[in-house]
């Protein structure tokens, strides 16, 4: 029996040394401290000099400091003009945009989108699910003289926002779930039960409009564009009431709908 015990043992201490060889086998230290670098700078909304980069990360300074040299001299951060702090450039963005799926997005809703903007008067925008938060990824300007218009790389907690109610209704369950864990700041359980109940009646409608949470005067009227079932992306329109009115709210939404639809047919036949 002891001599089983041991065997045991040892086996145990076998697979447990092999687990930490796969580890260190499969490690990039320089890799890693970069996107250390470039997750760090994601997270916060000012720039951080180099010495809070360093403490931050709990490394030394001449670990990080010619990684962040790189990193600027590559195009994938900046030095702001305002500060010393370093922050992120949009290079990481662009280079998002341009897979193929996401090219094949934009460049078929683009048309769609201006004739949209000049039926509304009213400018819109395509927004992305990503890690949590729903980020813009084109626009399209109105012709008249008031417009709200939001800029490419805009990004805001996806439960906050009506293109996130309108990303998340057109989700499967399992998606679902996997996006609430990612809600920043985290939901209250009778929160989410009560998003979840938002998202069905936005399911049932095919649409969503609602005040904005974050400009006054301002109401967001949002579609989504499918892929088989699925929502990926959100076509959104932020009206603006103004006088003379080019069209009425619930008109404006019919359109929208109209564009997000045709959005959908044109992606699934490119597919």
């Amino acid at each position: 029996m002891k001599h089983k015990k041991k065997d045991e043992a040892a086996a145990k201490g076998r697979r447990a040394d092999a687990d930490q060889e796969s580890a260190r086998r499969y490690r990039a230290p320089a890799l890693e401290k970069g996107l250390d670098i470039l997750e760090l700078l994601a997270s916060e909304a000012k720039p951080i000099p180099a010495s809070a980069i360093v403490q931050r990360l709990g490394r030394s300074t001449g670990e990080l400091f010619r990684m962040i040299q790189v990193l600027e001299y590559r195009g994938f951060i900046e030095q702001s003009k305002d500060s010393d702090g370093y922050r992120l450039t949009g290079k990481l963005f662009a280079l998002g945009l341009d897979q193929p799926h996401v090219k094949t997005l934009i460049e078929i809703s683009l048309p769609v989108m201006r004739q949209l903007s000049r039926n509304i008067g009213q400018s819109c925008h395509l927004a992305l699910p990503f890690n949590g938060q729903i980020i813009v990824v084109a626009r399209m300007e109105s012709s008249e003289q008031i417009g709200f218009t939001v800029r490419v790389g805009y990004s805001r907690a996806l439960q906050l926002t009506v293109s996130g109610v309108i990303l998340y209704a057109f989700q499967s369950d399992a998606v679902r779930q996997q996006w609430e864990r990612l809600f920043q700041p985290p939901m209250k359980k009778e929160d989410i039960l009560q998003f979840r109940r938002r998202a069905e009646e936005v399911r049932l409608r095919a649409f969503e409009r609602a005040p904005s949470e974050f400009v006054a005067g301002i109401v967001d009227i949002s579609a989504p564009i499918m892929r088989g079932e699925v929502a990926v992306a959100a076509l959104t329109v932020p009206f603006v009431h103004s006088t003379p009115q080019v069209m009425s709210e619930d008109d404006a939404a019919t359109c929208i709908k109209a564009s997000a639809k045709e959005i959908s047919g044109e992606l699934l036949y490119g597919d």
